[in-house]
């Protein structure tokens, strides 16, 4: 499952053959003594590895529970996906969010309706693994993210009810828990350890093709893709329903969790990026214990050091993080951390990048005393700052339960609320709303809890009561077109007046 021109990060090439070609001297070129060339191992056989790993890699499939008619449903096939035209311009966008079973895969049925008419419906299909023989798994959030049911099925086919633990968003790690005894599970690898070019595999649901492998190289390490981590870049092919599935070694170790590709089209394009397994577990780690994360802030924005401003200020090389605004009350304010000082240092660790600042202080205990040096007219000044605790994410809310607040749906069926503007700034968007409750209308298009809403008929999204207002004056004879944000995918939804018939 995939959490879906310029580019696209999604959440969710086949390994290249090396060829070795001896040198041949060219006509009219004298021929030079022959050079040896170096021996070529072997392509890899990957069948043991495969045997001994595989049964830790489990099958997860989602579903939630939706009012009214389920998109597409029809007179009762089902299924996740509203049939349409393929060359419908919204055919693609459904595609790609709502995945189809793959060949020779059963149908999903609907599940039966609840006392409210509630119906039961796929959302998708994910993979993960086994950490301990007690029954916890590791996943993707966006793999669980919004899910009422989650099963979980083993390679020898038993299944399981799975209970999500904890999901973190800012990493996207999940633990689900079965109640299972016995089980194999996986060794972890050491991810610093690996190296540019070495081989790698990866076992998951492909469009809900189980126990899937594909491999490939290691392409790079410390990728930035916008995210909360550095990723692992690999060629190793991962499609919609690899998300959450392992990154093994050839020892058999786990060294990531696969969860994004790079993509023009919406389809693989030979590159894929996993979560490291060790930044994956201090996660973890954290949700089987209290099923949150507590992360570290010091309330500063923060930008690059060009090698201009690197020029400009003094500084030998571009490095560190340039504080652009320190937030009043905060630990930076009361450390005496200025606008326009460059952060060169925090807890002792240098800051290479920009992005280097918000992984070392969210991962920094609350409450703990740090010192952080920064570049401030010339020379370093050493500061001590006390970290303060990151807000945590309000805990998902299922989509038949009411909004804490009471507010009642809009006439697309919808409530919505304000986005924090940290969560904004994360998101690299200047306004939206997000979805905590979907029925009528946009439900039967396919919206759902968790989606922002950035802009609806072109007009840009400020807030939940100017969401609101502007959708009360909606003619209710013409269609309503929604830019809904999901994951990392940004799509247009549109809700026609047939939609809003009860």
């Amino acid at each position: 499952m995939m959490n879906p021109g310029k580019r696209f990060l999604l959440r969710a090439l086949p390994a290249l053959a090396l060829l070795a070609t001896a040198s041949l001297p060219l006509a009219g070129v004298s021929a030079q003594p022959a050079t040896v060339a170096p021996s070529v191992a072997a392509l890899p056989d990957f069948s043991d590895l495969v045997e001994r790993v595989g049964p830790v890699v489990v099958n997860i499939r989602t579903s939630a529970r939706i009012g009214g008619a389920v998109p597409g449903g029809g007179g009762g096939g089902g299924g996740n996906v509203p049939e349409m035209d393929e060359n419908d311009p919204f055919f693609e966008f459904f595609r790609r969010f709502f995945p189809q079973p793959g060949p020779g895969q059963p149908q999903p049925r609907p599940g039966p309706r609840g006392p409210r008419g509630d119906r039961e419906v796929p959302r998708g299909v994910g993979s993960g693994f086994i950490l301990s023989a007690d029954g916890f798994v590791m996943t993707n959030a966006h793999v669980v993210q919004g899910a009422d049911d989650i099963t979980v099925t083993l390679t020898d086919r038993r299944e399981f009810k799975g209970k999500l633990i904890g999901a973190d968003r800012r990493t996207d790690v999940a633990i689900v828990k079965i109640e299972a005894s016995g089980l194999p599970f996986v060794k972890f690898g050491d991810p610093n350890k690996l190296r540019v070019g070495e081989w790698v595999i990866a076992i998951g649901s492909p469009f809900g093709l189980d126990n899937t492998v594909t491999a490939g190289i290691v392409s790079a390490k410390a990728r930035e893709t916008g995210e909360y981590l550095p990723f692992i870049q690999t060629d190793v092919a991962v499609n919609p329903g690899n998300s959450g599935g392992p990154l093994i070694n050839m020892r058999g170790e786990v060294v990531g969790i696969n969860s994004q590709i790079f993509t023009t089209s919406g389809a693989f394009a030979g590159i894929s990026f996993a979560i490291p397994i060790d930044e994956a577990t201090r996660v973890g780690d954290q949700l089987r214990s209290s099923g949150r994360v507590t992360r570290g802030r010091i309330g500063v924005q923060i930008g690059q050091v060009t090698r201009e401003i690197a020029e400009g200020i003094g500084l030998a090389k571009p490095q560190g993080a340039l504080v652009s605004r320190v937030e009043s009350g905060t630990p930076a304010e009361k450390a005496g951390v200025e606008a326009g000082d460059v952060i060169l240092r925090f807890d002792g660790k240098p800051i290479e990048r920009e992005s280097d600042l918000p992984r070392l202080v969210g991962s920094t205990k609350p409450n703990s005393r740090v010192q952080i040096q920064v570049w401030r007219k010339g020379k370093a000044v050493d500061l001590p700052i006390t970290v303060a605790e990151m807000e945590p994410d309000a805990p998902a809310r299922r989509p038949d339960q009411p909004p804490r607040n009471g507010p009642v749906a809009n006439a697309l069926g919808l409530t919505v609320s304000d986005l924090p503007a940290d969560r904004l700034k994360e998101m690299r968007i200047r306004s939206a709303v997000q979805v905590d409750n979907v029925d009528g209308p946009a439900g039967r298009v396919g919206l759902r809890q968790g989606d922002l809403i950035v802009a609806v008929n072109n007009v840009e999204v400020q807030n939940a009561k100017q969401f609101n207002d502007f959708v009360a004056k909606l003619d209710p004879k013409r269609n309503v077109v929604l830019l809904v944000r999901r994951g990392e995918q940004s799509n247009f939804i549109i809700i026609r007046p047939q939609d809003r018939q009860p």
